[in-house]
């Protein structure tokens, strides 16, 4: 690291215990008390953190049925879909910030990159940290993280599943563990998967499937090394978004909302191919301290292809379609891009005493390097199509369009304090980071070069009122770093913005017991915008780039997890103000950001009516969005109804579990989201009444 610092923190006393041995390589469950390993404090468990996070562990999904990260957003209010398209990599919004797949996404706690699809077969859980993360990361939108949780070795297991969707999707899965040696030494988990997809979407068939393979070794009581490798494919067309039509939003009712847009003759799927490798090193130095080396590295390639409706050029108006529901029609084609990740990272976690108190510290160094390379794409105009069908298009694929490639690397310091004085519990860290970005077009064109550095820092303190309630309250940084296009309309091209620094601030009560969890936050998380100002045309210097105002989004949320004989109930809510403010425009001051809710609701009842069969109901309610930057249009709120049944029995040794559901059950037509992207307005409908089975047979 070029540049190193000294920390320097509380001086309190410290109540948490350090294990005297490596923990027990098990796959946990879903509890008030289970760690949250991307909120960046160890194995403190979740009810202590000031901090709102979310763990869902696999078991959950599978009882609803839900396989793909297209799952969080019917799990937690906070979580909505933001140009979440079906064939496509999932995209999301937590607290109305859209999480950035390219620096907020973890696996086990290492960075990896999210412009591909992460399939969920060999996951344990998914971890979603809420709000600003400069503790956790270098630079990140300030939505929060997703952690994926990777399936370990543990005792002996061999699951098999199969699994159904209408239209006609299938699957089948296999989850075999075993022990070996006579201590148990050796651990092996392979994981693999199959999927023919035929969704509800019209003319979206496609395939996946998925293999890995994770094994451990505990050399004494003290090392354990730990190694995992993923392999998966995926082909599916992917799905266009509708738009408004003129200058009116369209009844949901008009049109055919199963139809797919890119349904051109010559239109191709999306491909994406995706490897993964890591190991990881656990030495427990002494009682008191454990030391864990963590590498991983990421290769995903994609074939991104699609006959794209954009605009109307009938009408000169290139944010939306036509008024009689036509199109202009595209042949984008940008193939073989490849982005390589790669991660290290050591940490240490331990106690000591400083100032006669007793201290938990953990010291983390991460250095990644990220690598995109592309080619040159089409993106040619091909014809015409309409949201009611009909049009001529013919297939270009000319490469006449040229691409960028990317080179990024960061190297991050972090360190964290955590003591206890009596009922008062004290957390702080700080994050040092240094990146280097570089660009430039496939032909050699607008390249841009720059480093930053830049310190995040965060504080936050609980108080036990009771030993089954906290009070809590934290501060926090993010950070975001922007480099202004090389080109000649730009007064300052090539340069990068100062760093653009997101603050955060959070309070709330957390209580957890045998019977009841629950927690409820308010925060405000204000976060710089930047603008094009002036012209904006061809001549030279006819505008320029800068930091421009903030988004300030204001909210509470609010999550109860109920537990009673042979059944519970999971509720959460969100009610959220978020508004721009202080822009040199004025038109945009007090305007909501586009496809945010601004309310939201979550609600599951599960209940055992017989011996091993178990009913369950979902509730997903989302209120309006604006459509347009302007806010001169908003879609409606929906509400969705889900139910799912779930019955388990023993066939001899075999544990069987089936589950049979139906998602949307009144068949509600609704849009579902307005994303506004490249400066279009889309519109995307929700999914139909959808059935589905499965089995799932415990050998």
């Amino acid at each position: 690291m070029k540049k190193t610092f000294t920390l320097s923190l509380l001086a309190l006393a410290s109540a948490a215990l350090a294990q005297e041995q490596l923990p027990a390589v098990t796959v946990q469950g879903r509890h008030a008390n289970a760690p949250v390993s991307v909120g960046g404090f160890g194995d403190t468990p979740n009810a202590r953190l000031p901090l709102q996070a979310l763990r869902i562990d696999a078991e959950r999904l599978s009882e609803l049925g839900l396989d793909g990260l297209s799952a969080l957003p019917l799990l937690d209010a906070s979580i909505s879909d933001s140009y979440n398209s079906l064939g496509y990599v999932a995209k999301f919004s937590v607290r109305g910030f859209e999480v950035d797949t390219r620096f907020n996404l973890r696996r086990d706690g290492l960075p990896i990159n999210g412009e591909t699809v992460l399939p969920l077969f060999n996951k344990a859980a998914l971890e979603v940290l809420k709000g600003a993360s400069g503790l956790q990361a270098g630079t990140s939108a300030p939505g929060g993280l997703i952690n994926l949780i990777t399936k370990r070795p543990d005792q002996q297991r061999l699951d098999l599943s199969l699994g159904w969707e209408s239209h006609d999707s299938r699957s089948a899965a296999i989850d075999w563990s075993q022990r070996f040696g006579p201590q148990q030494t050796f651990g092996l988990r392979i994981n693999a998967s199959v999927a023919e997809l035929d969704p509800w979407l019209h003319k979206a068939q496609g395939h996946s499937h998925g293999f890995a393979l994770a094994a451990d070794w505990r050399l004494s009581r003290d090392t354990l090394i730990e190694a995992e490798v993923e392999t998966h494919h995926q082909s599916q067309p992917s799905q266009p978004g509708f738009s408004l039509l003129g200058g009116r939003l369209p009844s949901i009712h008009e049109v055919d909302r199963r139809r797919n847009l890119n349904d051109a003759a010559w239109r191709l799927p999306v491909v994406f191919d995706g490897d993964y490798a890591s190991l990881r090193l656990q030495q427990r130095l002494n009682p008191d301290w454990l030391l864990t080396l963590h590498a991983g590295t990421q290769r995903a390639r994609t074939d991104d292809r699609v006959a794209f409706p954009f605009g109307c050029s009938a009408e000169d108006n290139y944010s939306r379609y036509c008024a009689d529901g036509s199109f202009d029609l595209y042949d984008f084609r940008s193939e073989n891009e490849r982005r390589d990740s790669d991660a290290l990272r050591a940490t240490v976690d331990g106690k000591l005493q400083f100032g006669g108190l007793q201290h938990q510290v953990r010291a983390e160094l991460l250095h990644s390097r990220y690598q995109l390379r592309p080619q040159r794409q089409a993106y040619n105009w091909a014809g015409s199509g309409s949201v009611f069908g009909g049009g001529s298009s013919q297939a270009d694929p000319s490469l006449t369009d040229e691409n960028t490639l990317r080179d990024e690397r960061s190297t991050e310091l972090a360190l964290s304090d955590q003591v206890q004085f009596g009922a008062l519990e004290l957390f702080a860290g700080l994050r040092h980071s240094r990146i280097e970005r570089e660009a430039v077009r496939t032909d050699g064109s607008r390249a841009t070069a720059y480093a930053q550095g830049f310190t995040t820092p965060w504080i936050g303190a609980t108080w036990a009122l009771t030993p089954q309630l906290r009070a809590y309250a934290s501060a926090g940084q993010g950070i975001e770093s922007e480099v202004i296009p090389n080109r000649s309309r730009y007064k300052n091209p090539g340069q990068a913005l100062p760093a653009l620094r997101s603050h955060q601030l959070e309070m709330g009560l957390k209580a957890g017991s045998q019977t009841v969890d629950w927690s409820i936050a308010a925060f405000e998380v204000r976060r710089p915008q930047w603008s094009d100002i002036g012209a904006c045309s061809s001549a030279v210097g006819s505008c320029e780039r800068k930091a421009d105002g903030e988004a300030r989004h204001r909210g509470i949320e609010a999550q109860a997890d109920l537990k009673w004989q042979g059944g519970g109930l999971l509720a959460s809510a969100m009610g959220l103000q978020a508004r721009r403010q202080g822009a040199q425009d004025p038109t945009l001051n007090g305007k909501a950001p586009v496809n945010v809710p601004q309310l939201s609701l979550r609600l599951g009842l599960r209940q055992e009516v017989l011996q091993g069969l178990t009913l369950q109901t979902s509730l997903v309610h989302e209120g309006r969005r604006q459509v347009l930057p302007d806010n001169s249009l908003q879609i409606a709120g929906w509400t969705r109804m889900d139910l799912n049944a779930r019955f388990q029995h023993t066939v001899g040794q075999q544990q069987w579990t089936w589950r049979a559901g139906v998602d949307n059950l009144f068949d509600h037509k609704a849009w579902k989201e307005s994303p506004y992207t490249f400066g279009h307005s889309y519109l995307f409908p929700l999914a139909p009444r959808t059935w589905s089975a499965g089995l799932n047979i415990a050998l």
